[in-house]
């Protein structure tokens, strides 16, 4: 008789975990949603929602909060996965609220700290009392410094020194009237995880994950593509580079990177080489202060 392998595969245990924590929400909160922006980590966090409730549906909306700068390609592929699901997309749409008098379009352009009104805004609407963000802890220093369930005040904001402890997997779920909690099902995956794991589950994604000839202008030694949200300024050449996209926020702010992977297995291997995280590569928002997106987090950021 031949043995069987019970052993689990990195890929398996992170797997586990995810569903473990999406099944946790579900059984503990009454209302809660996904943040869901097309871009890769999203991605894999709503397929591993689906097969967390497999074959009953997604038991949750999805939201976008939507600055009015995104990637078409990004855009599309979200409407058609929330379309293949059957899933309810909420639009949190930041032009409207610059229209209404909520927020201020800032000066220079990038507008990812004004999502976060809009954010608690749309939170309050719907009563949402837990929130599923795809940040992972690999990612950038404030993002590290994250619980699985990260506590929320009644105001939205986030203080590293009031987090709960997790010993054991187990999850404080608690709230009261107007408090939330932001969770993080890829908190212990790297960026490597994440495409070997689109690899192994075959996940389709927008084609700007992937190396393509763009038309680029470069700032402060980023290339930033060439769109109706970069408009290349006087003195500013442009030309055409073979590049691709690590990580997809505004276009106003997410840079892209020479590569010649245009396949999943080509990223991998570039992934595997690199020494520079996808954020501190390719995203000029970051790069406005050292502690930038910290400072957003305790605002009531992502």
């Amino acid at each position: 008789m031949g043995s069987t392998d019970y052993r689990f595969s990195q890929l398996d245990a992170l797997e586990a975990e995810s569903i473990f924590v999406f099944r946790e929400v579900a059984a503990e909160f009454e209302r809660p949603c996904l943040l869901f922006s097309g871009g890769k980590d999203s991605i894999v966090m709503l397929h591993l929602a689906q097969k967390a409730f497999w074959p009953a549906p997604i038991p949750f909306p999805v939201m976008h909060v939507d600055t009015g700068q995104n990637f078409a390609e990004v855009l599309a592929f979200r409407d058609r996965r929330v379309e293949e699901l059957g899933v309810q997309l909420i639009v949190a749409s930041v032009p409207e609220a610059i229209e209404s008098g909520l927020v201020v379009d800032p000066a220079n352009g990038m507008r990812n700290r004004i999502q976060t009104p809009v954010l608690l805004e749309a939170v309050e609407k719907y009563r949402f009392d837990a929130l599923f963000g795809g940040a992972r802890r690999d990612e950038e220093k404030a993002r590290a410094k994250e619980r699985m369930f990260s506590f929320r005040d009644e105001f939205g904001q986030w203080d590293p020194k009031n987090q709960r402890p997790e010993l054991w997997s187990l999850y404080n779920a608690r709230v009261q009237p107007g408090e939330s909690i932001r969770v993080f099902p890829l908190s212990n995956w790297t960026e490597l995880d994440i495409w070997h794991y689109i690899a192994a589950e075959r996940i389709g994604l927008p084609d700007v994950y992937f190396a393509a000839d763009r038309d680029v202008v470069e700032r402060d030694g980023m290339l930033y593509a060439v769109n109706e949200f970069i408009v290349p300024a006087d003195g500013e050449a442009v030309r055409t580079e073979r590049v691709r996209y690590r990580t997809v926020g505004d276009a106003t702010c997410t840079a892209a990177v020479p590569s010649e992977a245009d396949t999943v297995a080509k990223v991998i291997d570039e992934v595997a080489a690199t020494r520079i995280t996808e954020r501190g590569a390719t995203r000029g928002d970051d790069k406005l202060s050292e502690s930038a997106m910290e400072d957003r987090k305790r605002e009531g950021y992502f």
